[in-house]
This record gives structure tokens, sequence and C-alpha cells, in this order.
């Protein structure tokens, strides 16, 4: 069963949607219109111009719902890196989830939200003195430690037994783009399992009295397909745990769960993934003769990344081997094609035509700066139009930019036909105010 086919069962919409899987929950077609979150995007791009970032509320409270519903026994933590946004972190509090932040600022909009401390986790490869102070001084449950300075430095500052994971790089290929394959050797994440370095990290926290070992932290990817990649992790991790000679209370398997982007992409098999990774860690402990360790996961993409849609609109059409379209955002809003090569779905919102492959492109001054490559839109289409891509929930807000100086586009949270502003549109007064 998969994470869509999940939500009806814990009270979820099921209303028709466009291509499956791609867009919030309950999206659908009022004549040629798009309706989202109960509101036509004609409308939404009218009120709050564009580029605009529609984020369904009810989808992603959903998303969170499914995981635990599907991992009742687990702690579910959301990755913050996925979508920082305060409001955001406000609907995963109320949902039960835990958060993961990766630095002093994704911390502070954590407490701007007011979410329990003592359900964050802070991680990250590089962790700041700064990042490290701040982390201690809200009290955050626990610190994921990535290199042996890092245990050094957080044993020196933290001055009671803060609670700590150590990050472990288990080697396993989860079969993803390079750039997100993060669980592989020669790699700047973690410590080394097949080295020994995961093992003298260990030793190296219970040397620290400041510092109390509670778990082993791993991560091996972004969009992750395949449950046997996390059976794999299991395996090795609970090997590493019988050997390390102390008690292990908590293992962190990581989030990556895949989301679809385009029409045929599989959802992930979220009651699979429960399943098969619940049936290893016990098999396993068994074996290996220890306690089983209480799981931790953190989804973020899978759970935002399908409640987002970007509204853009058409600025030019050019016509020459291939047509571009061009349109009023670009590679400031949207670098994920620029660096992974990530495809999306495009769809012209308002009216219908003939379509032809096209290629939408952005504003900015960069070869580079393509959103979707032969894409199917009408044959006329032309400045003015607008255009809606799913799937742009996770990692475009995070990763946005003002190349250019191009102000970044607003969040717009939509739920039951009404609609308000998350993140509001940023303007040329906010890029003067850095300069001096």
């Amino acid at each position: 069963m998969t994470l869509a086919e999940l939500l009806p069962s814990i009270g979820c919409a099921t209303e028709p949607v466009l291509e499956d899987g791609l867009w919030p929950d309950g999206t659908h077609l009022a004549g040629q219109d798009l309706v989202i979150g109960g509101l036509p995007a004609t409308q939404l791009a009218a009120r709050f111009g564009t580029p605009c970032q529609v984020l369904d509320e009810r989808t992603v409270r959903g998303r969170a719902q499914a995981f635990r519903a599907a991992l009742p026994q687990a702690e579910v933590v959301f990755a913050g890196k996925s979508l920082p946004c305060p409001e955001v972190y406000r609907w995963m509090a109320q949902e039960g989830l835990s958060l993961d932040v990766s630095s002093a600022g994704e911390l502070a909009l954590a407490k701007a939200a007011g979410f329990p401390a003592q359900r964050i986790i802070m991680h990250g490869n590089v962790k700041t003195a700064e990042d490290l102070k701040a982390a201690l001084e809200y009290g955050v449950s626990r610190i994921v430690v990535d290199s042996l300075d890092e245990i050094a430095q957080l044993g020196a500052l933290a001055t009671h037994g803060q609670e700590v994971m150590i990050r472990v790089t288990p080697g396993v290929d989860a079969h993803t783009h390079a750039k997100i394959a993060t669980g592989v050797e020669d790699q700047k994440f973690g410590f080394s399992l097949a080295s020994g370095a995961a093992l003298e990290a260990i030793l190296r926290v219970v040397e620290q009295p400041s510092l109390k070992l509670v778990g082993l932290h791993c991560h091996i990817g972004s969009q992750v397909r395949h449950v046997a990649s996390y059976e794999e992790t299991v395996r090795r991790m609970v090997g590493l745990i019988a050997s390390c000679g102390t008690r292990i209370e908590q293992l962190d398997l990581g989030g990556g769960f895949c989301a679809p982007y385009l029409q045929g992409d599989e959802d992930f098999d979220l009651a699979g993934f429960a399943h098969r990774i619940t049936g290893a860690l016990n098999y396993e402990c068994a074996l290996h003769r220890v306690p089983p360790p209480r799981v931790l996961i953190e989804p973020g993409r899978s759970i935002v990344a399908n409640a987002g849609v970007t509204l853009y609109r058409v600025c030019a059409v050019k016509a020459s081997a291939r047509t571009f379209v061009a349109v009023d955002g670009g590679m400031s809003d949207n670098p994920r094609p620029a660096l992974y090569g990530a495809k999306y779905a495009v769809r012209l919102v308002g009216r219908g035509g003939k379509p032809k492959p096209v290629t939408v492109v952005g504003r900015h001054c960069e070869a580079g700066d393509v959103l979707a490559e032969d894409v199917p839109l009408p044959e006329d289409v032309h400045a003015g139009d607008l255009l809606a891509v799913p799937a742009t929930g996770a990692y475009h807000h995070a990763l946005a930019s003002n190349y250019n100086q191009v102000c970044r586009p607003p969040i717009i949270a939509v739920n039951d036909g009404v609609a308000r502003p998350i993140v509001r549109r940023e303007t040329e007064e906010d890029l003067l105010r850095r300069y001096l």
C-alpha cells in the first residue's frame, strides 16, 4: 500500500485528482481552471501575484498523519530543511511529529513556532560553535555529531549530560542521483562503518563526561524508492550496535523517501516499509542478542513535496529549433533542475488547446535556467498565460536565492477555500536592507 492509498483510512480527501499523486489531495479541474485547496488557481494568481508557491495544508497534515499511523511505535521527525517555515513547523508540532534542524537559523524558526525543545534534533555535517551554542541554550533533546572535532567541541561546551547520536555512514547504495546519495563511502557525511571510524566515534562520545550517547543516526540518500536499501541499512546498523559494547536506545534511519514528480512515478510504499523494517529490526536484534532500539525516521519531501504547486505567468515565447516558453520565475525559486537534473510536469491553467512539446525556461542570465523540457502545452501558448507546476513543496523555498536580485516568491497556504500567506513576497526594500 502506498502513502497516497493510506490517506483515506485516516480521514483525508479522496476527491479525483489530475495526474496520479502529483497534485495536492483534492485538486481538480473546474472547466479549464485548476482548483487547489478549494480555490481556483486563476484567483490565487490574481490575488497574490506570480510567481507564487501554493501549499495545501490538509495534504501536509494528511501525509504527517499517514507516517504516524504506519509506524505508531516510531518517532516521526519532520526534516525541517525541506520546507523551513514557522507555520509548517507548527502544523508538524500539532500532528505530534518531532523536528530536525541543521543550523541556528532553522532552530530560530522552530523557536518562533514555539516548537518544543524536547522534540527537536539538531544535525548536519558541519555545526558551527554558534549552532551548537544555540542548540544547548534552547535545550534541544539530541544533537547528532558528525566529526571527532565536533565531539570534542560539543563536549567542551555542554555542561551536563547532553544527549547525542552519532551519524554513521553505513556504506549502502540507495540507487539515487549521485548528488543526493549520502550513505555511501567517500563523501562528507558521518563516520564510516567500514573503516572503523564509527566505533572510534562511539568511544570518543562515551569518554566525554558532559555527553550521553543515546543512539545512532544514518541517512542513505534522497528520492529512495527501494525498501530493500533500508533493510540492508538496518542489518548493518544492528551489527554495529551489537559490536559497540554500549547500550544503544535509539536508531534513526533518516528519511529520503521518494515523492512522485512526473506521471508514472511510483509513490513510496510506506506500509511495505513499515512492515519490512520492523521485521528486519526484530530479526537482526534477536540474531545479535541486543534489545531492539526505538526507531526514528525523518520524512520531509514525502510530506510536503506534493502539497505544493508553483504558479508562473508566461512572459515571452520564442520559436526556433524548439519553442521556449519563458516565465517570471526560474532557478531563483527552483534550482533543482540545474542542480540535479530534476524533472517536472507543467500545466497551462484557464484554457485548453492542441498540445505541442515546449521547453519552459526562467528569467535568469544562465543557459541552465530551464524548469522543464519537452512538456506538452497548447501550441498557441502566449505571454500572459498561467502555468502550474506540481510537486514543488519541498526544497523550493529552502533553496531559493536572489540571483539577478530577483525577489523570492511568497508561500500561500490554502485549506478548504481559505488562502493566507505564511511567507510574504520579498520586496526590493528587503534586498536593500543588507547593503551598507
